[in-house]
């Protein structure tokens, strides 16, 4: 007796038995699952906060409690390293910096620009992103530190 039948056979029962393959339906629910799963990765690497929050590991010295809470509008800048300037999740130049810092004067000329450094980045890499900043006319700056005492 065979599982199958089609109508064809000339046995002697009349019924017909479909069987349904589900292997296409359960394809089709694995390649969206990965397209789910590479998607949510990128949604939260380019999420809100820009910058280190973007999925990029910066070694933030210890502080004592943070005060300064990031806004929409605030500019958050990493600087690796190595030196190099992150704004957004992309590395920029020094001319990219100025350019996005007069860009965000004009857009709110009380704009707080967070300064996130990596432990091992010297101090002067520090105060010319904050130069940058005032000499674009952003006042309010703040650095980036983790919570916690040393």
């Amino acid at each position: 007796m065979a599982m199958g039948k089609t109508p064809g056979d000339s046995e002697g029962e009349e019924g017909v038995f479909a069987e349904i393959n589900i292997t296409p339906l359960t394809d089709i629910f694995l390649v969206l699952l990965i397209i789910f799963m590479v998607t949510s990765s990128v949604i939260v690497q380019q999420g809100p906060g820009g910058g280190a929050k973007a999925g990029l590991k910066v070694n933030l010295p210890k502080g004592g409690a943070a005060d300064v809470t990031a806004k929409s509008t605030d500019l958050s800048v990493a600087v690796l390293a190595d030196g190099r300037f992150v704004l957004a999740g992309n590395v920029v130049s020094e001319e990219e910096l100025k350019k996005t810092f007069d860009d965000a004067r004009l857009k709110d000329p009380d704009t707080v620009v967070i300064v996130q450094a990596d432990e091992g980045v010297p101090h002067g890499t520090v105060v010319q992103v904050m130069e940058l900043a005032k000499k674009a006319g952003l006042g309010q700056l703040a650095i980036g530190v983790r919570e916690g005492s040393e």
